[in-house]
């Protein structure tokens, strides 16, 4: 691990999928951001870190051991269990020090505000890792709308679909509400984000929640319909019981739509060990998954033309991050727009809860 000398120090807590496959590889890849120390009690993962960012890392068991060091810190981020969110990124601030927190940034977005104003007050930044801003298929359909293509975009359907029959356990699927787990609030934090940010502030969110799957606790068949204060409507779909995967994106407007399956490749390529620092390109899919953009037929009758994907970017994320960090761009993820996108999920809750559309 090459250390920079006035490269910022990140202390990173947790270590698991979170931390492991997507917070330690992209900081460490990221010029100017040097991973510091990991913060996980279980030995075997402690090894797992050395192992790839070498003997120099410091390894601790607490946070509580960062909150000691905090002068020798420029950044914390949080990347343990979604219930630990709140609490960690608290304490990080209150010590001084600017924080990453992985989405969900807290279960409510009373909680999110909270930190936000915390943060302010402190003259710290306070990031949400929304990675999926980053996604390829995103970074298309971002620029079609902003270049016209696609004319006033009307419906927008995106779905993280998943063939998942057997529950694999753990907190992600727990019922008990402290843990914030379930689809709505995992996936779901990435669909509402991008619809968000994509077309605007919602006024009018509808939900169905289901557990489909036998000794599964939290959701895990969602779908969201949110209705935008611009009058575009977003039907956004969460699953792990998906037997035949639908579009990953279908937005359609008053010229075009666009068509696109599959997932990103970001995700893939670190979990098998490849790395944004690799030789070669990052990001890049081949030409049999671009979607297609066109009028009056599907894709599979030969309706429109295939559209190039871009280059998915999650490295793009972080070097905002030391970016605003060093007083140089803004703050890539906000908390202010975190908690908008819970208010959605919470309003989502309530009316998958009680069958009622609510109005925000």
């Amino acid at each position: 691990m090459t250390v920079g000398t006035n490269d910022l120090r990140v202390g990173l807590i947790g270590y698991g999928l979170a931390g492991s496959v997507f917070h330690a590889p992209l900081i460490a890849a990221t010029e100017g951001l040097t991973l510091d120390t990991v913060v996980t009690s279980n030995a075997e993962r402690q090894a797992q870190a050395r192992a790839e960012f070498g003997d120099d890392l410091r390894c601790a068991a607490d946070a509580d051991e960062l909150w000691a060091r905090a002068d020798e810190l420029d950044l914390i981020v949080v990347a343990s269990p979604n219930k630990t969110h709140v609490p960690l990124a608290t304490a990080a601030l209150k010590a001084g020090l600017p924080v990453v927190v992985d989405k969900p940034l807290a279960g409510t977005a009373a909680e999110a505000r909270e930190l936000a104003a915390l943060a302010d007050e402190r003259g710290l930044l306070l990031s949400v890792f929304q990675n999926r801003r980053w996604d390829n298929d995103f970074r298309t359909l971002r620029k079609l709308i902003a270049d016209g293509e696609l004319g006033d975009v009307w419906r927008f359907e995106s779905r993280f679909e998943r063939w998942r029959p057997q529950p694999k356990g753990g907190w992600r699927e727990s019922g008990d509400p402290e843990e914030i787990g379930g689809l709505l609030y995992d996936l779901g934090s990435h669909v509402v984000d991008q619809a968000l940010v994509l077309f605007g502030p919602a006024v009018r969110v509808y939900a169905e929640a289901d557990v489909r799957r036998p000794g599964a606790q939290a959701d895990d068949d969602t779908f969201i319909a949110v209705t935008h204060a611009g009058g575009v409507r977003s039907h956004l779909y969460v699953s792990a019981t998906t037997a035949q995967l639908g579009p990953r994106f279908r937005a359609l407007g008053s010229s075009a739509g666009y068509v696109k399956y599959g997932l990103d490749p970001q995700e893939a390529a670190l979990r098998e060990g490849k790395r944004p620092t690799d030789d070669g390109p990052w990001g890049v899919e081949p030409e049999a998954l671009w979607g297609t953009v066109g009028a009056g037929e599907s894709p599979l009758t030969g309706g429109g033309r295939p559209e190039p994907t871009l280059p998915g970017d999650y490295p793009a994320y972080y070097a905002a991050v030391a970016a605003a960090l060093r007083g140089e761009g803004d703050n890539p993820v906000t908390a202010q727009e975190a908690a908008a996108a819970l208010d959605v999920l919470e309003a989502a809750r309530r009316s998958a809860r009680e069958g009622v559309a609510v109005t925000l």
